[in-house]
């Protein structure tokens, strides 16, 4: 693999397949790259080289026999550490949880077994996924956040020190890290990718996703992740969706955009909307702009009394085995989803269904929304990991989200652009952001200036 242009992880895999290179020496190609950038990043709260090498080891012998090969055989995946693992601690980004080693595997570790990927080690998280940094800091600019609270595994990726890698969002935590490195993050819809053995917050509403370089391997990775597991109530047994073959293949016509703000658009910087408003341009009669009807302005309030209540419910055993060892921020919260009524928190979730019918209109006529992925450019400093508020209405009615890393702001760092597709339809928003990416690419680089 050429530094100047490494391989995607589609084309790694195939490669590995081929013969034409091992996985043992992808899997050193990749830690050669984590020898040389972990200690400036901090990406990773576990990583055991040798273990890396024997999965490796095993993988190229197993290739050897001449059985099947996974889906991802080969490839090394950075897994976000809420995420149980049996063979490696897993310790939810909080001291309450050190050296815990799960009895056994979440659904999505042993399914990337199954399908040959080597897990290459757990990437950091904030505090039980919430807004407590962890070590992290952004490849980019080493002062400013990366994002949260899938900080490591995104951080992991757009430093090459990762092809793949898993995350979660309850809110915006792989949307606004995927903006805030320059990577792709894809939030598949809700329920798509079983979410057993993973640290709950708000069950209707935690999502699990995908980090990659490039929309395919995105799709890619996502594909072979998901399922049906009767241990998660969101999912259902459906037919395979092919992910990957529908990111690679052409739309049957040009995608229709619609451009929407939402209630939170006076909150983006000025680069976000120079560049959005550019991408729209650029689409022309492929992008409308839409504006969302009136009862979306009660989906922030929602989404808050929501995931509050569900962090008060899921997170009791680590608030009642370790009050004072949680931040500030985690108390407050579990504190503030304590005092939220009942009613009050059946009224929130009975707005995803009017919101939904709402979104479900816009999706009658356009193949996806487009729209922020953050306020900005990471802030600067590593106190907070940047507001979520540009992924909100999308976590609320639980369908897929993808952040493309299609422009610079006015300090040089990514804006990530969002689009949002409609419930069941990953394949079709792949396909449609892989096009999107393609169409960016023809033209000059989108050098956006602070207005």
């Amino acid at each position: 693999m050429k530094a100047a242009k490494p391989l995607s992880a589609v084309e790694t895999r195939d490669a590995i397949a081929r013969g034409e290179v091992s996985a043992a020496e992808v899997a050193e190609a990749y830690l050669a790259r984590i020898a040389e950038r972990e200690d400036e990043i901090g990406a990773f709260a576990f990583i055991d080289p040798d273990y890396v090498r024997a999965q490796a080891a095993r993988l190229d012998e197993w290739r050897k026999t001449g059985r099947p090969l996974g889906r991802l055989h080969g490839l090394p995946v950075g897994l976000k550490d809420i995420i149980d693992t049996a063979d490696m601690p897993t310790e939810n980004g909080t001291m309450l949880d050190a050296g815990r080693r799960p009895r056994q595997d979440s659904f999505v570790a042993a399914r990337l077994r199954a399908e040959g990927a080597v897990i290459l080690g757990k990437t950091a998280t904030t505090e039980l996924a919430f807004l407590s940094p962890a070590k992290t800091k952004n490849p980019h600019d080493p002062g400013r956040t990366p994002g949260g609270s899938s900080s490591g595994s995104a951080a992991a990726v757009a430093a090459g020190m990762a092809p793949l890698a898993v995350g979660t969002q309850t809110n915006g935590s792989m949307i606004r890290p995927a903006a805030f490195c320059g990577v792709v993050g894809f939030k598949p819809g809700l329920g798509v990718i079983p979410r057993t053995g993973v640290v709950v917050q708000a069950e209707c509403l935690d999502t699990l996703g995908v980090f990659a370089r490039s929309v395919p391997d995105a799709a890619l990775l996502a594909e072979a992740l998901q399922g049906y597991d009767p241990g998660d109530p969101e999912t259902r047994p459906t037919a395979h969706d092919p992910m990957l073959a529908a990111a690679l293949s052409q739309p049957p016509v040009k995608p229709q955009f619609a451009f929407v703000k939402t209630p939170v658009w006076n909150e983006a910087a000025p680069d976000t909307q120079a560049a959005i408003g550019e991408l729209a341009s650029l689409l022309g009669d492929q992008c409308d702009e839409v504006e969302l009807p009136s009862e979306f302005l009660n989906a922030h309030p929602a989404h808050r009394r929501i995931m509050l209540a569900g962090f008060a419910r899921s997170l009791r055993p680590w608030a009642e085995r370790g009050w004072e060892q949680l931040s500030p921020q985690m108390r407050e919260a579990i504190a503030e989803g304590r005092e939220v009524k009942a009613a009050d928190y059946l009224a929130a979730l009975d707005w995803r269904k009017v919101l939904n019918a709402g979104l479900d209109a816009i999706f009658a006529r356009y193949d996806a929304i487009l729209t922020p992925a953050a306020p900005g450019e990471a802030p600067e400093g590593l106190s907070a990991t940047g507001d979520p508020m540009f992924s909100t209405i999308w976590s609320l009615c639980g369908v897929p989200a993808i952040t493309l890393p299609l422009a610079e702001g006015a300090n040089g760092m990514p804006l990530g652009m969002q689009l949002v597709g409609a419930r069941g339809q990953d394949g079709r928003l792949l396909r449609t952001a892989r096009w999107l990416m393609e169409r960016v690419a023809a033209e000059p680089h989108m050098e956006i200036a602070a207005q």
